[in-house]
């Protein structure tokens, strides 16, 4: 087993609401896998962006301004 964060059970749930009618569970692995850098990469972004604000609390707002930046790379 995998040391992960996220469960593949989500992310079956998430392919399917997706539109995916089977999901193998070698795709649910990746996609967490996926999943958790992406995570990793926002969290760090938003740490920056709360260090900067001289705060130690990650806020929502750090979060959304931190996925954006991620996001359209």
């Amino acid at each position: 087993m995998v040391n992960r964060e996220l469960a593949t059970a989500p992310m079956h749930r998430i392919c399917k609401k997706a539109g995916a009618e089977r999901v193998s569970e070698a795709a649910a692995e990746e996609l967490a896998k996926v999943l958790e850098n992406i995570g990793v990469k926002i969290a760090s972004e938003a740490i920056d962006y709360a260090m900067h604000a001289g705060r130690k609390t990650v806020k929502e707002r750090d979060i959304g301004i931190a996925a954006r930046k991620i996001m359209e790379k």
